[in-house]
């Protein structure tokens, strides 16, 4: 039963007093017949933009040229209100339309027949002309029309087909697949920026993105866009579905956290270096950039004694997790560690040999309180460079490298964090770095 919100039908009613026929259209139908509740109801029309913005007192210039204002209801909640539209040019990324059409030919210009489905909010009729509903029934994703005449209308619609799909676990139609696969050496065309928002939209609507990104290597997509995952493995791909999504929470940060550890999962087996590089290509943030890095970095490091201490039978000492804070610092052992959980999570899910979940999380929270109580940082010392200079026992460069072994000996116990001790461990570790390094000579004659 389609049923849009009474805000939604006010707007169309509005809409039809002035004289224009007014459908809900889109994923909220689409998701109405699939039992899903949905708030983003939108709307088709025959008003033109103008003449949508002179019925309501608050809009959005949306995409005034492609025939979409954003209405606000009373609520404060907007809906897109489109013009009834046909595409009259194209290049596969930028779309030239034309209005004045009818409702059936909005509908034939849409991607996939279960976007193409509209229901009337005042009669509650429904216009599918493309068997959207037998879809839904079938479970799959067709194109409307000629598979390939869609996919190069917008190049995008490929991986679209692909979120869909992965999304309400429904397979993809046959003749359409192969227009995905026909498709994939021209998705270069489409802007990095596009790329990018697809691939932060299957991490937030997709439970198993691994499903996703498995079609995406095997429709050529992964090949063309990001090159250094065409290869990965179907465990990196998994370790994906096991960070937490996104929409979960109803905290910003904390959704971008899992919207980033996402994402960072299905690039671990990829040298850091390449993960730079192709995120700054996919023109992710620097902000993101350098923290996706950083956890990249700590994996080739890091996550092979954690996974080897874990396995073992043997007790975990806390000084082992001290060093495992230390190499990560504060900040980034949390979501080190549920990466590595993760991974730990897809392997046994494809009957692997990882540590037990409930080992993972005992160390886990073992890990935050020691992270948090014990000194794992050169600022944590109880001594600093000012006070090895003051005492005259290191300058310039050995400064750095007398504090690093400070910081190395404290982390093997935090008692030692005390300045007397510290001083004079320092004291010792200058006299043997100049022992070590030999007399110096004058000029050879």
């Amino acid at each position: 039963m389609v049923n849009p919100p009474e805000t939604v039908r006010r707007i169309a009613e509005r809409l039809e007093k002035a004289g224009f026929e007014t459908w809900c259209v889109g994923g909220a139908v689409r998701d109405a017949f699939l039992g899903h509740s949905h708030l983003d109801w939108d709307l088709a029309t025959a008003a033109r933009p103008a003449e949508v913005r002179q019925l309501f007192r608050r809009t959005v210039p949306v995409g005034i040229d492609f025939g979409t204002i954003g209405v606000l209801d009373e609520l404060g909640v907007m809906h897109e209100v489109t013009t009834f539209r046909r595409d009259v040019r194209t290049d596969g990324r930028h779309a030239v339309v034309e209005f004045g059409a009818s409702l059936d030919d909005d509908l034939a210009r849409r991607d996939f027949t279960i976007n193409a489905i509209a229901v009337s909010p005042s009669t509650g009729e429904i216009r599918d002309p493309f068997d959207g509903r037998g879809d839904i029934a079938r479970q799959l994703v067709r194109a409307v029309g000629d598979p390939d005449e869609r996919f190069r209308e917008d190049r995008l619609r490929a991986l679209r087909a692909i979120r869909f799909a992965a999304r309400l676990r429904f397979q993809i139609d046959a003749a359409t697949w192969d227009g995905i696969t026909r498709s994939a050496p021209f998705l270069p065309r489409l802007s990095r920026e596009r790329v990018k928002q697809e691939i932060e939209k299957t991490m937030e609507q997709v439970r198993c993105p691994s499903i996703a990104f498995d079609l995406w290597r095997d429709g050529g997509a992964l090949a063309s866009l990001v090159p250094v995952l065409a290869t990965q493995s179907r465990v990196a791909f998994e370790s994906a579905d096991h960070v937490p999504m996104p929409g979960t929470t109803l905290r910003a940060e904390r959704a971008d956290a899992r919207r980033m550890l996402r994402i960072v999962s299905i690039f671990l087996d990829v040298a850091s270096r390449s993960v730079r590089e192709a995120l700054h290509d996919l023109r992710f943030s620097n902000a993101h950039v350098r923290m996706m890095t950083r956890l990249a970095e700590l994996w080739e490091h890091a996550f092979a004694p954690i996974d080897t201490a874990l396995r073992s039978p043997a007790p975990l000492e806390d000084a082992v997790i001290r060093g495992w804070a230390a190499q990560t610092g504060r900040t980034l052992l949390a979501p080190f560690l549920r990466l590595a959980a993760a991974r730990w999570a897809a392997v046994r899910a494809n009957g692997g040999d990882a540590p037990t979940r409930e080992r993972a999380d005992s160390a886990y929270r073992r890990a935050l309180r020691i992270a948090y109580r014990d000194p794992i940082e050169l600022a944590d010392l109880g001594v600093d460079g000012e006070d090895l200079q003051r005492e005259g026992i290191a300058h310039g460069p050995l400064l750095g490298k007398i504090l690093r072994s400070l910081l190395a000996w404290v982390v093997e116990d935090p008692a030692r964090n005390v300045p007397d001790r510290l001083l004079a461990h320092a004291r010792d570790l200058a006299r043997n770095d100049e022992s070590a390094a030999g007399p110096t000579g004058g000029d050879i004659s």
